[in-house]
């Protein structure tokens, strides 16, 4: 086995890692940043709406602050909202100075969006691809440091900590739990290596592929969570998975993203009757929060027996639409809708994960060393609820919060470790029953979309857990007797993330912002975190 030493190690290629190590970079430290697929492909990159930031004489910092806690349902940490709302100014000022071109007025000033739960217009976006466009100027960035290193279509297996080293013979000078280094498969030439670090920051994003229907692309499977629970890591609030209420119908069951932004710009839910709904549900309508616009369709599609609703921007014109939202656009003239005079079929699908592996403000876990950003990790800002394009303001900040966190950690842990243990797959073989991979991926899906939805019981709650538990052991045994392969380790993941989600849904006795439960339809007394240490 292989072993390359570097400062730092980030796992993931999304806003939040690769701006993390940039700025590492920048004071002299070394970085590898391991991603399953090509550099380019991460949640980021299909992030449309934009970035929330307060940029506009007309706005301010209590408002944005007070929209954030409206939409958290009570959970939210106000000191941690308030810090990165106020941090986001500065961060958007090195966006654009990395070459992010946010999109402009007319008259020169820039082009702010409105979402739903936001009282103001706040959102910066580049048209309808923000995401893209930002990645794009970091990873610019990331190809001209010498410092940083890519490894691309690798993917992280296990951390490596000091406590699990002792059972190899490490006699470190305290009793403390830290991290030592990372296992890593190559999916080119099928290798394991590993990577002696001191600091390793997760940037794994999401765990939407644990569900039938996701906006997520295909390499949100949960790595993050579950390789820092496996290690030690405080898990907080997994039963907050924010389902997007308006994803592209298709029959083939693929979920393209129709961003809130539409709505922001006048767009309107009708139901299969082409009647308008929202104002039945909420006093701001078709610009409610995301949580109660799924359950509103969730509701009219039960109702009614229709496979999904409809959204009207005909109010917009050809050229304004395709000026607004090009890709957006373009997906569904490609599938028939010309939706300048044509209702596009939405239906609500899972979209982002506002719990995760818990952090402060400086993106530290409860592990030593290991640090987290971006959607894998929970800061207390989103509480119970995501207000709509928070999250890349939230990755920016935290990322340079974290920055000088593992700096001043390097300087007082510089990496001690001498050796790392071997990889070793003892005489298991290949697996020549991959089927049952697949077919165990397809059930996990299935049972957590029927399961662990918009609205939940107890009853399907457990019976999930049932489920679960029983692939898990099916999993933990394919694991244990075949050489690791990227979708053995993918599904190892998701079922340890989807049977931790569950758990997590158990302990909340009451229905706050995503989580609602029909045995326990109204708010506890007090807003309590769930949390869950291996």
């Amino acid at each position: 086995m292989k072993t390359y030493d570097f400062d730092a190690v980030v796992v993931g290629s999304g806003i939040a890692g690769l701006s993390f190590a940039l700025g590492l970079a920048s004071r002299g430290r070394t970085v590898c940043i391991v991603t399953k697929k090509n550099r380019a492909e991460s949640n980021t990159n299909y992030a449309q709406g934009g970035i929330a930031c307060v940029t506009s004489s007309s706005d301010d910092f209590e408002s944005h602050v007070k929209d954030t806690l409206d939409a958290g349902d009570g959970l939210c940490n106000s000191a941690v909202v308030r810090q990165i709302v106020q941090d986001g100014p500065e961060r958007i000022k090195e966006m654009i100075q990395m070459g992010v071109e946010f999109s402009q007025l007319e008259d020169g000033r820039v082009s702010l969006g409105k979402e739903g739960g936001h009282s103001k217009r706040r959102i910066l976006h580049v048209k309808d691809v923000t995401g893209r466009a930002i990645e794009q100027a970091l990873l610019h960035g990331i190809n001209e440091s010498p410092l940083i290193e890519v490894r691309e279509h690798c993917m992280a297996i296990d951390l490596i900590t000091t406590r699990k080293l002792k059972k190899f013979g490490y006699t470190g000078t305290d009793d403390e739990n830290r991290v030592a280094g990372i296992y890593c498969f190559n999916e080119v030439d099928h290798t394991v290596f590993a990577l002696r670090t001191s600091s390793v920051l997760l940037a794994t994003g999401g765990v939407g592929q644990v569900y039938q229907f996701t906006t997520n692309p295909d390499i949100a499977t949960g790595d993050g969570v579950a390789m820092a629970y496996r290690a030690g890591a405080e898990i907080r609030n997994l039963e907050f998975v924010q389902f997007h209420p308006t994803a592209f119908f298709s029959q083939d069951g693929k979920r393209f993203l129709i961003s809130e932004a539409v709505r922001g710009e006048g767009a309107i839910l009708r139901n299969s009757e082409g009647e308008p709904f929202m104002e039945r549900y909420h006093p701001r309508k078709d610009l409610a929060p995301r949580d109660i616009v799924a359950r509103a369709i969730d509701s009219e599609m039960k109702r009614s027996g229709a496979e999904h609703v409809f959204l009207d921007i005909t109010s917009m014109s050809k050229k304004e639409l395709e000026e607004r939202f090009p890709t957006i656009y373009a997906h569904c003239r490609d599938n028939g809708i010309h939706i300048e005079k044509d209702l596009i079929p939405v239906v609500p699908a899972a979209h982002y994960l506002c719990g995760g592996v818990a952090t402060n403000l400086s993106a530290e876990t409860s592990l030593k060393g290991l640090y987290a950003c971006g959607e894998v990790a929970c800061t207390g800002l989103h509480g119970a609820n995501r207000l709509a394009s928070n999250s890349l303001l939230e990755a920016l900040v935290l990322a340079h919060r974290g920055v000088e966190s593992v700096d001043q950690f390097l300087t007082e842990y510089p990496g001690e470790i001498d050796s790392l243990p071997p990889w070793v797959d003892g005489n298991v073989s290949n697996s020549d029953e991959r089927v049952i991979l697949f077919h165990n991926w397809s059930e996990l899906k299935r049972t957590l979309w029927d399961y662990v939805g918009i609205v939940r019981t107890t009853k399907r709650l457990e019976r999930a857990r049932a489920r679960i538990q029983l692939l898990s052991r099916e999993i933990n045994d394919y694991y244990w007797n075949f050489r690791v392969e990227p979708k053995l380790l993918e599904l190892r993941n998701m079922v340890q993330v989807a049977d931790l989600m569950v758990q997590c849904a158990l302990q909340r006795k009451e229905s706050r912002g995503l989580h609602y439960i029909l045995d326990y339809p109204s708010l506890s007394p007090e807003a309590l975190d769930t949390t869950i240490i291996r």
